[in-house]
């Protein structure tokens, strides 16, 4: 599945794995959300609520689509955050594995903390 992500200063799209997250999300598109930005992560509500999956990781490569089940969001990390080691993309707590951004994750570098996010389903 692919999905887009929209705000105010561009978009980007995305490849989702064939996951029980994915698919809750899936059905839940499109949404509206506002966007946190943590270092050089975005991440923002879904209004899914899903269990973290056995093989959920907390280090994540740039341009990974991840869900953080503990504030049902999804997270998309495209450098270090705070409490990163070095370069490494070091999220919050273990987060389900969705999928990759396409192209260059610091398109993401664009969004604001405060601005609207829309996510929505692309038409293959």
């Amino acid at each position: 599945m692919q999905i887009r992500i929209s705000w105010p200063a561009g978009r980007l799209t995305a490849r989702l794995d064939d996951t029980p997250t994915a698919q809750a999300l899936a059905e839940e598109l499109p949404l509206v959300s506002t966007a946190r930005t943590w270092g050089e992560e975005v991440y923002f509500d879904t209004g899914v609520r899903v269990p973290r999956e056995t093989d959920a990781v907390q280090v994540v490569a740039p341009g990974t689509v991840a869900f953080w089940t503990d504030g049902d969001a999804l997270a998309l990390p495209y450098g270090p955050t705070p409490i990163s080691h070095g370069d490494e993309c070091r999220l919050a707590g273990p987060c389900n594995v969705l999928g990759r951004i396409d192209g260059d994750p610091r398109r993401l570098s664009t969004v604001r903390d405060g601005d609207p996010v829309r996510v929505e389903p692309v038409d293959d």
